[in-house]
């Protein structure tokens, strides 16, 4: 991290681990990752939230917020999410790394692991409060705009959507940087509603982006976003 990049949010810092200044969060290990007593080193090669840190991006984090993460896998990113923010809400499809997801939650009470499909979000509307403060989404599948899209009305108006983007999930022939721009674009359209209960015709807002970063030094082909919603 550079003095000209954002600090880290409340709960998360940079320490010296295992003889190396690395990102860490407060909370038992998962993955095997380097710690220093109650301190565990963020490994941003496993976690595009974690690259998007150490990157200098400003994902306006603070701790202590209200977060839906769309594509949890088995809790690598969103242990330590759930190390430093409030209610976090951890959607995965898998049913195997769900089942190992579970066993982060034992000393997380704030996590709360959904065996859900990020595509369906009508499927948890009924569990995820209103309103969160922050969508992390990180799913490898086409369409990772309309996902984005499809989750937007859990998100406070004020909130942040942190994206990151992979190229060879939408389409591995493409260059990589034709299928960010057709994402972002796709991210800031208005769209009809869908939805039950909305009129025909209705449309609903997109995001504004307001940066992006490649990831590539941790992740080939991927792309950073941090948007809000407009």
């Amino acid at each position: 991290m550079t003095d000209d990049n954002p600090e880290p949010p409340a709960g998360v810092e940079y320490r010296d681990i295992a003889g190396e200044r690395r990102l860490a969060t407060r909370g038992e290990s998962v993955y095997g990752e380097p710690t220093d007593g109650e301190w565990r080193a963020w490994n941003p090669d496993r976690s595009k939230l974690g690259a998007m840190l150490e990157s200098g991006m400003d994902t306006g984090l603070e701790g202590g917020e209200t977060v839906l993460y769309l594509g949890a896998a088995s809790g690598t990113t969103v242990s330590h999410v759930a190390d430093f923010a409030g209610p976090t809400y951890a959607v995965e499809f898998a049913p195997r790394p769900t089942r190992d997801l579970l066993s982060v939650v034992d000393s997380r009470p704030r996590l709360f692991p959904l065996l859900k499909d990020a595509r369906k979000p009508e499927t948890y509307a009924h569990v995820v409060e209103a309103d969160v403060d922050v969508i992390v989404q990180d799913v490898a599948t086409r369409g990772q705009a309309r996902v984005a899209l499809e989750n937007r009305r859990f998100l406070a108006a004020g909130g942040r959507l942190l994206l990151a983007i992979k190229a060879r999930s939408e389409d591995v022939t493409r260059d990589p940087d034709a299928v960010f721009e057709d994402v972002l674009a796709e991210l800031e359209v208005e769209r009809e509603g869908e939805r039950e209960g909305e009129r025909e015709g209705e449309r609903e807002g997109g995001y504004e982006v307001l940066e992006t970063a490649r990831l590539d030094e941790y992740h080939v082909d991927h792309l950073g976003v941090v948007a809000r919603p407009r």
